[in-house]
């Protein structure tokens, strides 16, 4: 899935960018709080997907001495700094700047266009119009992306599993930048409609609000990927079906599974293994195990094997359980 990442970053990159140009040119014409904090929102929108590439670039390199399965993780890092940046960036300086406009209220100021007034109201009309069709483009591609990904889940089951941040990081980003922008617009119409300017500083604080929900469910979404997920279930429960199918295992005690990476799995799996077989039939099953699973989940890249007596892993695990307790 990492062109798929890749190909919807560009895009949200992109639109963004066109949409906080003109977001800042409708703030600094018509004064509007509401237009300012989505302006800022994109920019910072913006430097996020710009950090999700280097996360994504940096997640490439490969393994040295020093980190030795590799830099996988390098993305779930910057995912969460994404995370920080909307809350801070985005959210934070929305509501600050809807607290100062309701304090001190100012209608819309209209436009001076190559010499013309024009209406504030409708300057900030058209360019919010604008960014609604540039942000629900680019969040046509990342659902679309997402879509890929997700299979027969739910979306919110499929974001709650997926290891690729990059991907359900800029859909969320999306999401949250439409809803912004509907409640700019409302903002908008209802302080010009009703002559009601504290109504801008009120959808500023809407928007704020909406960015700090959304970044406070990334915030947790990849906290979990950054400390270490196990692979899904499916893939655990193919895992012990694969090693049992082995001739000469007696027992699968325990499949430990790991996500380094959203495309790089580590498993670890504990045997009891039949007493008869020679050291050599060992050592030709556990390539077989390590061949197998590999072909049959492209994302597992690391399988270690480990040969245990069931009632010695059992009280390993137990000991486990009781010191976690």
């Amino acid at each position: 899935m990492a062109h798929e990442s890749t190909s919807a970053i560009y895009t949200a990159a992109g639109a963004n960018l066109a949409i906080a140009c003109a977001k800042f040119v409708g703030a600094f014409l018509t004064g509007s709080s509401a237009m300012l904090a989505e302006g800022v929102h994109s920019l910072v929108d913006t430097a996020n997907q710009i950090l999700l590439l280097v996360g994504l670039k940096r997640a490439k390199k490969p393994a040295d001495a020093r980190h030795p399965f590799g830099y996988g993780r390098e993305v779930y890092f910057y995912a969460f700094i994404v995370a920080l940046f909307i809350f801070l960036g985005g959210g934070a300086f929305a509501i600050y700047e809807g607290i100062h406009k309701i304090g001190h209220p100012e209608p819309v100021e209209d436009a001076v266009l190559f010499g013309r007034h024009v209406s504030g109201f409708w300057v900030n009309l058209a360019i919010l119009g604008f960014a609604v069709l540039a942000e629900g483009y680019s969040c046509y591609v990342a659902i679309r992306s997402f879509w890929a990904e997700k299979g027969e889940r739910p979306p919110i089951t499929a974001i709650r599993r997926s290891k690729d941040p990059a991907l359900f990081t800029v859909l969320v980003e999306d999401v949250a930048a439409l809803l912004g922008l509907v409640i700019a617009l409302a903002g908008v119409i209802l302080a010009e409609t009703l002559d009601l300017p504290v109504l801008d500083g009120w959808a500023s604080i809407g928007i704020g609000l909406v960015l700090i929900g959304m970044a406070i469910f990334l915030m947790i979404e990849t906290h979990g990927l950054l400390i270490g997920e196990a692979a899904d279930p499916e893939i655990v429960a193919a895992i012990r079906e694969v090693a049992r199918a082995e001739p000469g295992v007696h027992h699968v005690n325990e499949v430990l599974t790991q996500h380094l990476g959203p495309d790089d799995i580590l498993v670890n799996v504990s045997l009891d293994m039949d007493d008869g077989l020679s050291a050599g039939e060992v050592e030709r099953m556990v390539e077989r195990l390590d061949r197998a699973l590999k072909e049959r989940h492209r994302k597992v890249r690391r399988v270690f094997v480990e040969i245990q007596a069931r009632s010695a892993a059992e009280a390993q695990i137990r000991a486990v359980q009781a010191a976690r307790a």
